[in-house]
């Protein structure tokens, strides 16, 4: 977007601003206003970022379209890219990070009907279980 756009719009460009879009565009999976700003903090060292500046950039960027919201079955509000094909998620029972799982494990044609009249328009799906990092053994203490 041009220096001139954002100005149109109100958006200053800061580093704090950046920080908390990448650390959205980058992750793994859909993030909620906590994770993000203690991912972001970690990007902006030696400047301030507190949370009131993560809810204002991401209602911002959800103004923007240029993230969506995502609920889970935890009634939490996480914060994806909306550039993202059509996808699943995956959320860990034990650290409860939520992954994204590429491409999409059902894939009913659109319009597709069900028993009594349901018609089908779109679908998510989340998955839970244990992630490969919390599924390892536990290492053992060298003796």
């Amino acid at each position: 977007m041009s220096p001139a756009r954002r100005e149109q719009i109100g958006q200053r460009k800061t580093q704090q601003r950046d920080a908390i879009a990448a650390v959205i565009r980058q992750s793994d999976g859909p993030l909620t206003i906590v994770e993000i700003h203690l991912r972001a903090r970690r990007r902006v060292a030696g400047r301030q970022l507190g949370i009131a500046t993560v809810y204002r950039t991401v209602n911002l960027l959800l103004q923007r379209e240029v993230i969506h919201s995502v609920i889970l079955g935890d009634g939490q509000t996480r914060y994806e890219s909306a550039g993202l094909d059509h996808h699943h998620h995956f959320r860990c029972r034990v650290c409860r990070t939520v992954y994204d799982l590429p491409g999409c494990m059902l894939d009913p044609p659109a319009g597709a009907r069900l028993p009594a009249g349901f018609r089908v328009e779109t679908h998510e799906l989340t998955l839970y279980g244990t992630c490969p990092r919390c599924s390892r053994p536990p290492r053992r203490a060298n003796r």
